[in-house]
């Protein structure tokens, strides 16, 4: 049951947010604040590189910074383990510094050794960094549930260049988390579902402010995505690829903190049944399609599915199943559907079954490919 059972409203949100190129390199200034003793968690794919820097960026300033390099899955078990390791040296600042599963596994190690905690994304792919929540899987990329934490992280770090110089599909997958994100919280609002604030604790009322900033999130991405896209594609900062970072973070994160999730993270979910086929693409592309998915099903009208299908289309979304490297069969999509129920249908304003599920992945597939057809656009796998 998530309907509210209160009159209370609640918002939830990072203690502080500093985004613009270059601020990694000011990570000493943004750690002392809470004690000398500093744990990194970072993600393999930068860790030599980070460490050695990180390592000359303390040099020198009384602060002592030990690393650790993120691999494999979010379980409960290995956050643990990494946990225990560090209990002697008893960090009072623990950084996630990478993709969402690096951050979220901070986010836990911090929670677990009471540090205070600093998320630097490395991407603008997910909404993870602002959200003060872990999702934990299996080993075999199951998705098991979400473990809620007291606070957001105390700072959010974003360094705009580095986000300019990630890979172009990081970005793309952040604006299909992002997108998701008004019509999610407009679903929670119909049906008077709590909100993830203190969600341990039952949730709250969402607050005319998280509303209003998920409708935001919606419209930067409308006037600035196509920009921000060419801006990354030259590896440069612009005006309009900030407005997107802080969309892809920020606002995103907020919306669904501070509103909650619906259908469009139940598909993306219900994708982890496949694990083999799962792992071949990212959150946010496949929360991307949910979004279509969960349009289909309430029956959005005309131009409000033309405008996010031509979006999608334009960036490089995934607009149906083949995208997603998933083959449209009855029981992939069948699958799918079933596991999907794990997570956040209830929170829709009206009864949903499996088989309106099936229904709406299988309408939705459709509709992408005539569009692709209609508009002689390239599936999304041959853009990445």
């Amino acid at each position: 049951m998530v309907r509210v059972t209160k009159t209370t409203r609640g918002w939830s949100s990072p203690a502080k947010y500093y985004q613009g190129p270059g601020e990694i390199d000011k990570l000493p200034s943004y750690t002392e604040l809470f004690g000398k003793k500093v744990f990194a968690v970072i993600d393999p794919f930068f860790y030599k590189d980070l460490t050695a820097r990180l390592e000359k960026a303390y040099a020198g300033t009384g602060s002592e910074i030990k690393t650790f390099q993120y691999e494999f899955e979010v379980t409960d078990e290995r956050i643990k383990k990494i946990s225990d390791s560090m209990k002697d040296y008893a960090p009072q600042v623990v950084i996630g510094i990478g993709g969402g599963k690096t951050l979220d596994t901070a986010k836990g190690v911090a929670d677990d050794l009471d540090a205070a905690t600093i998320i630097v994304p490395t991407a603008a792919s997910t909404d993870a960094p602002a959200i003060g929540l872990s999702v934990i899987y299996t080993e075999e990329h199951e998705h098991v549930r979400a473990r809620f934490y007291v606070n957001d992280p105390d700072i959010v770090l974003v360094d705009s260049q580095i986000i300019a110089d990630a890979p172009v599909r990081f970005l793309v997958s952040g604006m299909g988390d992002a997108l998701s994100t008004v019509f999610e919280a407009r679903a929670n609002i119909k049906s008077d579902s709590a909100n993830f604030v203190n969600a341990q604790a039952g949730g709250f009322r969402s607050t005319k402010s998280g509303r209003m900033i998920a409708e935001l999130c919606y419209d930067i991405l409308m006037a600035n995505g196509i920009k921000a896209l060419y801006a990354a594609q030259n590896h440069v900062v612009t005006e309009a690829l900030e407005d997107v970072i802080e969309a892809n973070v920020l606002m995103s994160g907020l919306g669904v903190e501070n509103n909650g999730c619906a259908g469009a993270h139940s598909i993306c979910e219900g994708i982890s049944i496949l694990p083999e086929l799962d792992v071949k693409t990212m959150h946010g592309e496949k929360v991307g399609f949910g979004t279509l998915c969960q349009m289909i099903l309430e029956n959005t009208p005309d131009d409000l599915i033309d405008e996010v299908i031509d979006f999608c289309g334009q960036i490089g979304l995934p607009l149906t199943l083949d995208d997603l490297f998933i083959p449209n069969t009855d029981e992939n999509v069948r699958a799918i559907a079933k596991h999907s129920f794990h997570s956040y249908w209830e929170r829709e304003p009206f009864l949903v079954t499996e088989d309106d599920v099936f229904a709406a992945i299988k309408a939705t597939d459709q509709m992408g490919r005539e569009y692709r057809e209609t508009y002689n656009i390239e599936p999304a796998y041959t853009r990445r």
